[in-house]
């Protein structure tokens, strides 16, 4: 198909052989709406509520639908609907994993409601021809459908506006005919002794209402969605109203509680009572046939996106130039057919109320978020104030909680376990979502509400790692890992030469260290900022690196050996401790690296300064996977027996007051070094913890001697508290 011109802009044709907003929309949506819950359960509904609570939950579970209908308008004018309907538009809109969690229970219920149109088929059919079995008349029927939907969606559609001329025929002769004889009417239908429980009753009726998930489901075989969807699913939510409390109030007027529990009642005071057979078996036809085409669709869609396990890539097939889903269809069949087999009417219903709901919910609330966000992308062409849309929603949880708090959390649960599940597998979309901006505006919340004074009981670290090439300085990632746990921030910064690379290689690179150590499980910011030398740039990050009064409290560096490194070594740890930030080096054994995992060695000097800080650390390093059940020691060295029952008390009481699992060991130096007994008492463990002294005027010395004294030591975590906060009081 070529392109026309119009005012000299290149514009793409609407494909004529597509459907339009009554073929493509308005019909399959009213055919299902106008179905067996009309026919065979209504004057059941009317008989357990009576006319005024009929009307209610006609009114409710309409405004419902009309405000879901007002989201789908808003989310379909703002963008090009392709295959998929309700799931793509949450999609695109909330991400792949919100599109998924819904568009797995918005598939299962479509496919359902494939049963339980055939069942109502079946019903009403049995009832004109006894001698036939209800089981294998809609096993049949259900099949001839999946048939008849896998060789054209046109044709499928065209058959259905004969159905709605039989529909529409057989609420004629309704109309037209008269009450019941020898019974006593009530004209307000008062409920029937025993009547069943309200919301019980509205779960049974709310699939009724329903019916404009087959219209939106066939957005891929429409000219143009953004209008056929809108127009059509508000003209059938409209229609479908009116025509609902019309029928109500004559079912009320013409017969009694007890005879309209009667599933055939319409047909015993219709002007033509086989009119309403016709008008029954044409819709419950129609609404199978909708939810046979519209069910394989979504399925497609999601096979397409990789949304479905590896091995349901099958699904993503279609044939002709259309793209028709059969091999989903065939999938869906399947599962329609032991639902036919297995189910009942008042069985199913509920379940689909539950799953309709969630996906009407999920719809409401992603036009909600859209509108409030007002990002500049967002430009609809049907306006909806976001609060309709949260009240929508907010209506979708209220009665889902209200007809059954158990089944709802079911429901909930089951749409989180596929979220979560599709989270781990990160999934790559080509397209954008509003996820990006949610969370930009939260950010801004957040960052205007963060108050530039540190608090004790708040604190966590948030790392800056000068790790370089993540590989190259491994250790530091593993070890700044174990100790976030994926709860405090964490920035890996890579230096490199100046006018080495451009800003567009910078972003790349960027974009590269954060892939790689996703796929290593690792979650974290990545800065790549030029310098002459690593020092230089770490003293630039400190400078600048964070937003507002969010920025790194410590800084992780990797020690050094080289001696003509020192000074500037040196200056970097004065730098982050003048900044009020904590400094982490991490010396690493090139042999043993962590060893065992099994061990922890605290040097212990007092609570203040270096002390709380240490102790804070090991806790958090013992909460991760690989250091968890690790043995960790407080030691302590005493300059006579005196000094050590003295220690032993304070230490007792201030474990006792922590409430950290941590044991304690207390040395006598009897006239030792200080690093002859570190090196003595710790040469098996698996890291080891000490203090640095805060910097002054002889640092680069003092820091010679330093990593001299503990060059033989196993993993080394060297701590100085540089930030004014009082740590003790986070322990406590």
């Amino acid at each position: 198909m070529g392109k026309e011109k119009t005012n000299g802009i290149s514009t793409t044709p609407i494909d004529s052989t597509k459907l339009g907003t009554f073929g493509g929309v308005f019909t399959p949506s009213i055919l299902t709406i106008l179905g067996v819950i009309m026919y065979l359960r209504f004057g059941w509904v009317v008989s357990n509520v009576g006319l005024l609570g009929t009307m209610v939950i006609i009114t409710i579970s309409t405004g419902i639908t009309f405000l879901t209908g007002l989201s789908i308008a808003s989310i379909a004018t703002d963008q090009k609907v392709k295959t998929g309907g309700a799931y793509f538009m949450i999609s695109r809109t909330l991400g792949i994993e919100s599109g998924g969690a819904v568009g797995i229970p918005l598939y299962l219920a479509q496919t359902l409601s494939v049963a339980l149109y055939t069942l109502g088929f079946a019903e009403s059919f049995v009832a004109v021809f006894p001698y036939l079995g209800e089981t294998a008349t809609a096993l049949i029927v259900t099949a001839i459908i999946g048939v008849i939907a896998m060789t054209s969606a046109s044709a499928a559609i065209k058959t259905q506006y004969f159905i709605l001329a039989a529909i529409l025929i057989s609420l004629l002769s309704l109309l037209l005919g008269s009450p019941l004889e020898s019974v006593e009417i009530n004209r307000w239908a008062l409920p029937a002794p025993g009547s069943e429980n309200f919301w019980k009753v509205f779960a049974v009726f709310f699939p009724a209402v329903t019916g404009i998930m087959a219209g939106v489901s066939m957005s891929g075989d429409l000219k143009d969605p953004s209008r056929s969807i809108p127009t059509g699913t508000l003209m059938a939510i409209g229609a479908g109203y009116i025509i609902y409390m019309g029928v109500a109030v004559i079912l009320a007027g013409r017969a009694d509680a007890e005879s309209l529990v009667d599933s055939l009642i319409m047909r015993r005071i219709s002007f033509w009572g086989d009119a309403i057979l016709l008008g029954v078996w044409g819709a419950t036809l129609s609404s199978a046939l909708g939810s046979i085409l519209g069910a394989p669709r979504v399925l497609q869609a999601m096979a397409k996106d990789k949304v479905l396990p590896g091995f349901f890539k099958f699904l993503s097939r279609g044939t002709g130039t259309d793209d028709t889903p059969r091999i989903g269809t065939i999938f869906s069949l399947t599962i329609a057919l032991v639902a036919v087999y297995f189910g009942n009417l008042n069985m199913i219903a509920p379940i689909l109320t539950m799953f309709f709901l969630t996906t009407y919910g999920v719809l409401n609330l992603a036009s909600a978020i859209e509108n409030f966000l007002g990002n500049p992308s967002f430009r609809p062409t049907f306006k909806v104030s976001w609060i309709f849309s949260l009240l929508g929603a907010l209506g979708c949880i209220g009665v889902m909680l209200l007809i059954d708090p158990v089944a709802t959390l079911v429901a909930v649960v089951f749409v989180i376990l596929i979220y979560m599940w599709l989270e781990k597998q990160q999934l790559r979309t080509s397209w954008s979502d509003v996820r990006q901006g949610m969370w930009m505006s939260m950010t801004r919340a957040s960052l205007l509400k963060i108050k530039s004074e540190d608090n004790p009981k708040s604190w966590f670290p948030h790392l800056l790692i000068m790790s370089g090439a993540p590989t190259s300085r491994w250790h530091l990632i593993a070890l700044s890992h174990s100790l976030i746990r994926s709860r405090g921030l964490m920035t890996v910064a890579t230096v490199v030469p100046p006018n080495t690379i451009n800003l567009e290689r910078q972003q790349s690179m960027e974009s590269n260290i954060r892939e790689f150590l996703l796929n290593k499980g690792i979650n974290c910011l990545v800065r790549i900022v030029s310098a002459p030398n690593i020092f230089k740039g770490g003293i630039r990050l400190v400078e600048t690196y964070g937003l507002g009064n969010l920025y790194p409290n410590t800084f992780v560096l990797g020690n050094t050996e080289n001696v003509e490194h020192l000074k500037d070594y040196s200056k970097l740890v004065s730098k982050i401790y003048e900044a009020n930030r904590n400094v982490l080096i991490v010396k690493d054994n090139e042999k043993r690296k962590f060893g065992f995992y099994e061990r922890i060695d605290i040097w212990w000097a007092g609570l203040k300064g270096n002390g709380a800080l240490m102790i804070l650390l090991t806790h958090l390093i013992t909460k991760s996977p690989q250091w968890r059940g690790a043995q960790v020691n407080l030691k302590f060295v005493a300059s006579d027996p005196r000094a050590m029952e003295e220690a032993k008390k304070n230490l007792d009481k201030l474990i006792s007051e922590m409430r950290i699992d941590i044991g304690q060991e207390i040395i006598l130096s009897e006239g030792r070094s200080f690093p002859d007994i570190l090196n003595e008492s710790s040469a098996n463990a698996d890291l080891v913890l000490l203090g640095l002294k805060k910097p002054d005027e002889n640092y680069e010395e003092y820091l010679d001697k330093f990593f001299e004294q503990i060059s033989d030591l196993p993993s080394t975590l060297i701590v100085l508290a540089g930030q004014k906060l009082e740590f003790n009081k986070v322990l406590n």
